[in-house]
């Protein structure tokens, strides 16, 4: 039954383009996140610097709302087509990065890549809702949670080899021809656009970038799910700010060793992707967020045990736990949206739940200072199994009038 839905999405043409452009993409993204961090450490010496080139591609999600909007006013395969070469060729201009004093380009470039993540995201989500099956959502966005854990597992080494050997403009050019694949993958999907009748609302005036925070706000569905995932991101950064404080005090081990369980977690969301569709078909997206926010709040708590075999294990269950919450939320924002509000929902929900995963980075950092691991760790893990009953409390139900399965309406060019 698991394998046989699976193997419905794989075969679909639609959803099988889709997956194999987050693939290609996703490749390129993760080499390049790593070498953007080196890259600006090797030229500047500055560690605050290196961070903050993360930081620059997670700001645009602040914007998520506003960029969504303007995701659903456009059609959505010209943008994804169009988002994605002007990336390609916005890379190469990084050729130019040789020297400090030309660092202001590859923080600019990084800026509108981070910009394009949560447009095209937006797009993406949209289309999806659309095209696949509301019966087969649960599976696609597991497989496409595989999808971009597999490669996390893969390219970030790639690029890091790329980089030692050839320097920061071999990774730029991955990514950019990365970029330029995934467009023409985009460009070869058929998917339909909603028929004027079906989308109500133009995104004009109050019902422009807002509409998404009161459909999300509004919705016994989305708001609970929405929420915990705040919660748990918020955990979760606090978590990842521990990393190489529980590598070097609590375990003993060099830096390196933080690469050993940052691939263990991603075996862990792996699995959870691959297992998401089936487990959603026979629990309630609610019992399943709460299952998997729980599991993640245990293994957080376990990280402060300080034994390796301890660890190892607390990293898998916090790779498999902590998808749960982004895979249910997302695939209920498909399910129960309007077609018309569909990117800018899926915008406002992202930014709602990814925001504080950044803030948390940052406050994470100067707790890390001042607080032993061994009692933070605990503390962090009891808060997200706190968050693991907002999704199995309060009032229940559907939005009435939510779409069901792909729009039938005209073929979009």
């Amino acid at each position: 039954m698991a394998g046989s839905a699976a193997g419905r999405v794989l075969r679909d043409r639609t959803a099988g383009l889709f997956l194999a452009a987050v693939v290609v993409s996703g490749f390129g993204s993760s080499a390049m996140s790593l070498a953007a961090g080196i890259w600006v450490k090797s030229l500047t010496g500055s560690d605050s610097l290196a961070a903050l080139a993360l930081f620059t591609v997670w700001l645009p999600v602040l914007l998520g709302p506003l960029l969504g909007a303007v995701a659903d006013r456009l059609p959505g395969k010209p943008l994804l087509v169009w988002s994605n070469i002007v990336m390609a060729l916005l890379l190469t201009t990084l050729t130019a990065v040789d020297s400090a004093g030309r660092i202001w380009i590859l923080f600019a470039v990084l800026l509108l890549y981070g910009t394009s993540f949560v447009l095209m995201d937006s797009a993406e989500s949209a289309l999806v809702g659309r095209a696949v099956d509301a019966r087969l959502l649960g599976d696609f966005n597991g497989l496409r949670m595989t999808a971009n854990e597999g490669m996390k597992l893969v390219a970030p080494l790639t690029g890091a080899a790329l980089y030692a050997r050839f320097g920061g403009v071999s990774v730029a050019l991955l990514d950019a021809a990365s970029f330029a694949l995934a467009a023409g993958l985009y460009g070869l999907l058929r998917v339909r656009r909603p028929a004027p009748a079906a989308t109500g609302d133009t995104g004009d005036g109050a019902d422009g970038w807002t509409a998404g925070m009161r459909q999300v706000w509004g919705s016994p569905v989305l708001r609970p799910l929405v929420l915990a995932g705040s919660v748990t991101m918020l955990c979760a950064g606090l978590n990842g700010a521990t990393l190489y404080a529980v590598v070097d005090r609590t375990l003993g081990h060099s830096p390196a060793y933080a690469g050993v369980l940052s691939a263990v977690q991603g075996v862990g969301s792996v699995a959870i992707g691959l297992l998401a569709g089936p487990l959603l078909r026979r629990l309630p997206e609610r019992v399943f967020t709460a299952v998997g926010i729980a599991v993640f709040g245990l293994a957080v708590g376990l990280r402060a045990v300080p034994y390796d075999a301890v660890a190892l294990v607390a990293c898998g269950l916090i790779g498999a736990g902590l998808p749960c919450v982004l895979i249910a939320a997302m695939t209920a924002v498909q399910r129960e949206t309007p077609h018309a509000l569909l990117g800018r929902t899926a915008a406002t929900a992202n930014t709602l739940m990814f925001a504080p995963n950044a803030v948390a980075l940052a406050l994470g950092a100067g707790l890390v200072a001042v607080v032993d691991v061994q009692v933070l760790l605990p503390l962090v893990g009891a808060s997200a199994l706190a968050a693991a009953l907002v999704p199995v409390t309060g009032r229940r139900g559907r939005l009435t009038g939510a779409p069901t399965g792909p729009l039938p309406s005209s073929t979009e060019a």
